[in-house]
């Protein structure tokens, strides 16, 4: 298992993170949506208590939690009071090596995920995402939580058990904590808390590929908007160049004041909404644009979304540079200052560095991003190879693809 703590003496709550590394990439392909249920059916009892006595023991310590589905893991988050961390670990104990997965539990819990599966026919964005997100990165990282309809029949209570058991163990297993706490006797807890639970190595450390595929596709949908999305390759978090990119990214997509707000809702009013944004799982990167506008203007707006990034290699300024540095950085020490984010980041260090990364090293790297380090990475990470999804009424003109 994997330990960090920040220690922040005066701060009143305790924000703890506990990743187990195995997600989405580890199901099985005829049983998608396997980890979610995994997740979602994690508490609903254990070998001491049913599934609502664990809830009411959480709630009893004022603990708020929560959890998710991931790529590569799955996630559990809790906020408590410093007095109760030490029984909050022994419930998260309890909850993760004895779960008895009840029956009618999961049963529910595929009905549920098949019913959220069906609504994602109403929500065009999400829908729109799912289907990027399937092409652009491959068959393990291109999975969505919810799977499919075809493999959730697929999956009951002993699937559901089995999959636990394979992949939950100490050694998949990350912790975070920030607050008022006791790092060394935090340790020794967690070491006697997970002691023989699974193997004693490391496990789900392992890169998994993305496999780019830059194709256009379009999914006809009768919608009185067309949702554009597209991606190509960017840099993983732990490249030098990844400030570089969250620089860029502020000067496209961060404010009212940045490049696409501006020039294609604000001046062309060509859509409605639209944004920029990356995703990294591990070891890799993915640079996303989106856009919802109306059918006629599809054409054009796509067209002006790549014309807004390639005219970033020609005419940034350094009025947008100090404009984006100063944006990541205030929002970056104003989030910084809530306890929760602190947890929140040092797992995001564990898991992309293997180890705790000052925050001011990476403030420091945002403030060293120059105009010159801009226009090299865009000459260096061309978008010449883009993965494109339209839903909607309309197709793109092939004339218009570039």
């Amino acid at each position: 298992m994997e330990f960090a703590a920040e220690v922040l003496p005066d701060r009143r709550t305790v924000a703890l993170e506990l990743r187990v590394l195995s997600g989405l990439a580890d199901e099985p392909p005829h049983q998608l949506g396997l980890a979610h249920l995994v997740e979602e059916t994690i508490d609903k009892g254990t070998q001491r208590r049913d599934g609502r006595a664990l809830s009411d023991a959480f709630d009893a310590l004022g603990a708020q939690r929560a959890s998710w589905t991931g790529r590569e893991c799955i996630g559990f988050t809790c906020v408590c009071l410093p007095p109760q961390l030490q029984p909050v670990l022994e419930l998260f104990a309890e909850m993760l090596r004895t779960p008895t997965f009840p029956d009618e539990a999961c049963r529910v819990a595929v009905e549920l995920a098949a019913q959220d599966l069906k609504s994602l026919e109403d929500d065009p964005q999400e829908l729109a995402d799912k289907l990027l997100t399937r092409q652009a990165y491959g068959p393990w990282l291109g999975r969505h939580a919810l799977g499919e309809a075809s493999t959730l029949a697929n999956i009951g209570a002993a699937d559901i058990r089995k999959h636990w058991s394979t992949y939950f163990e100490a050694g998949r297993m990350q912790v975070a904590m920030a607050g008022p706490v006791d790092a060394e006797r935090v340790m020794d807890s967690l070491e006697r808390l997970f002691e023989g639970f699974g193997g004693s190595s490391p496990a789900g450390r392992a890169l998994y590929p993305v496999e780019f595929n830059p194709v256009h596709t379009h999914q006809h949908k009768e919608l009185e908007q067309e949702q554009i999305g597209f991606c190509f390759p960017g840099v993983a978090r732990t490249d030098p160049q990844f400030p570089v990119q969250q620089v860029l990214l502020a000067i496209l997509s961060d404010g009212m004041s940045s490049r696409l707000f501006t020039e294609v809702r604000e001046k062309l009013g060509l859509a409605y909404s639209v944004s920029a944004w990356h995703e990294n799982p591990r070891g890799a990167g993915m640079i996303h644009l989106h856009a919802s506008t109306t059918p006629e203007r599809c054409d054009r707006t796509y067209a002006t979304l790549l014309r807004e990034v390639d005219r970033l290699g020609e005419d940034v300024t350094e009025a947008e540079r100090l404009r984006a540095v100063n944006a990541i950085v205030a929002r970056t020490e104003t989030r910084g200052d809530i306890t929760r984010a602190h947890g929140a980041e040092l797992a995001n260090d564990l898991f992309h560095f293997g180890r705790p990364v000052p925050l001011e090293e990476k403030l420091e790297a945002v403030r060293r991003v120059t105009i010159a380090d801009l226009k090299r990475y865009l000459a260096e990470h061309p978008r010449d190879r883009l993965c494109v999804v339209t839903l909607g009424p309309k197709q793109l003109d092939p004339a218009g693809r570039q």
